[in-house]
């Protein structure tokens, strides 16, 4: 809403072509669209007997009133034969279910729920257990820098100003705050030298000559530094965690040197999406690579009572095996790197769309706005789906029972009614276009779901 009236408008395009959001929305509609939904594969399969049925009876109403019909036996064959084959061509039965997921993926995605394909749609229904991260997904994403806690003979600016060098190298949302947080304040910040990512629990790596390590309490046990050696800064770090802020720790060649605070504040839809899953049943278990005493203090601001804290993307992945073992049927949802295997292991992997594009090649479904009531719309959707394929099928099979023997003349001897290929044809057309019909309304049946 903006006009340029004077002047040059400089614009740059970081992604354009098939890379841009647009273009991805497009191409994951369309491959939803050409999928084959599970049911439908079964339909397949009954219709491949169902045609060899109705060859059969075609010919058996052919011959049976050609050779007892008298001096009109072989019309009335001929007639009652192409009858047959006309009302029972299984046009209603091949369009049952793909029409319904046509349907239900272009509803999906005016809501910004995007599926990847058919089987997607069918297995959400059946979900249970939903297993959610933290950092993109319960919280905005984009964290801001608290405060940092040095211990004696450092500064809080050296802190900041030495973790802010090392995250330079790190895609993570925390390292993005505070090397914001020390740009903002104009600090210089050194190069790093030999950065590696230990996904989910910090990076290291080495500023002016020396080895930085920066992590949660895991990698300080992995670098052989006990946090217990300072009561003063376990004190303050577990103060700050129950406040809800992730607690990142600095440590110099094996020696701590202090604490920076993050926090994530929560998407202003996350307590409503929460209680709508659960209304629906499901049960929400939080795993995230944050302390214990963090998760826990979202948790409860959250009303997740199941929470996992300081887990790594193996730790994740194992989760959701565990709950599967049990007999759940589980869904993770995530945004980052280190979701990604347990997206992709998850019976129903979902993804933030704005996350990363692992994430989002690694699941079966993607959010586009990341808005987690977009789960729940989900999931109502694909029982509506499956309900419709139900009705679809039913009503497909229902027509042909009921059509088949009336085609092959059953009625004859006692009403004297015998159907023309001419009626068979338009009788053949109505089935098809109330197959479509009730597909199609799936759209206003959603629609009213969400407005009551």
């Amino acid at each position: 809403a903006t006009m340029n009236t004077s002047g040059s408008l400089v614009i740059r395009s970081e992604k354009v072509g098939a890379q841009t959001m647009l273009a991805q929305i497009v191409q994951m509609v369309a491959q939803a669209q050409r999928s084959r939904a599970p049911m439908q594969r079964l339909a397949d399969v009954v219709a491949g007997y169902f045609v060899v049925a109705v060859v059969s009876v075609a010919l058996a109403s052919f011959f049976a009133w050609g050779l007892s019909g008298g001096d009109q036996g072989w019309v009335f064959g001929l007639i009652s034969a192409v009858s047959v084959l006309i009302i029972a061509c299984p046009c209603a039965l091949g369009l049952a279910t793909p029409m319904s997921i046509m349907v239900a993926t272009g509803k999906a995605a005016t809501q910004g729920i995007l599926f990847r394909d058919a089987a997607a749609i069918e297995d959400l229904r059946r979900i249970d257990t939903l297993i959610v991260d933290k950092t993109g997904t319960l919280t905005e994403g984009r964290p801001a820098f608290e405060r940092a806690v040095a211990l004696q003979g450092n500064s809080e600016d050296e802190i900041l100003r030495l973790a802010a060098s090392l995250d330079q190298g790190s895609e993570h949302p925390l390292a993005d705050a505070i090397v914001r947080a020390a740009r903002e304040r104009g600090m210089s910040l050194d190069k790093v030298e030999q950065f590696e990512s230990a996904s989910g629990i910090g990076v290291h790596g080495t500023v002016g000559g020396r080895r930085l390590a920066l992590g949660n309490v895991t990698l300080m046990a992995q670098e052989g530094i006990t946090l217990e050696s300072s009561t003063e800064l376990a004190g303050r770090a577990e103060v700050l965690r129950q406040s809800g802020a992730s607690v990142i720790h600095l440590a110099r060649d094996g020696q701590l040197l202090g604490l920076l605070a993050v926090s994530d504040p929560i998407k202003a839809s996350t307590p409503e999406a929460l209680a709508s899953l659960r209304a629906a049943g499901l049960r929400v278990v939080m795993a995230t690579g944050d302390g214990f005493t963090t998760a826990r203090a979202v948790g409860q601001r959250l009303g997740i009572d199941e929470v996992y804290g300081e887990v790594k993307p193996a730790d994740k992945l194992a989760l959701v095996e565990k709950f599967q073992r049990e007999g759940h049927v589980v869904a993770m949802a995530g945004d980052g790197i280190n979701d990604a295997p347990a997206l992709a292991r998850a019976d129903v992997g979902i993804a933030m769309g704005t996350g990363t594009d692992v994430a989002m090649n690694s699941a079966q479904l993607t959010l586009v706005k990341g808005d987690l009531r977009g789960i729940a719309r989900a999931r109502a959707l694909s029982v509506a789906t499956v309900r419709n394929m139900r009705q679809n099928l039913a009503f497909a099979f229902l027509y042909n029972a009921l059509g088949i023997p009336i085609a092959a003349g059953a009625l004859y001897p006692a009403y004297g009614l015998v159907l023309s290929p001419m009626i068979a044809a338009l009788a053949m057309s109505f089935s098809s276009a109330s197959v479509v019909g009730n597909a199609l309304r799936l759209r206003k049946a959603e629609a009213d779901k969400q407005t009551s």
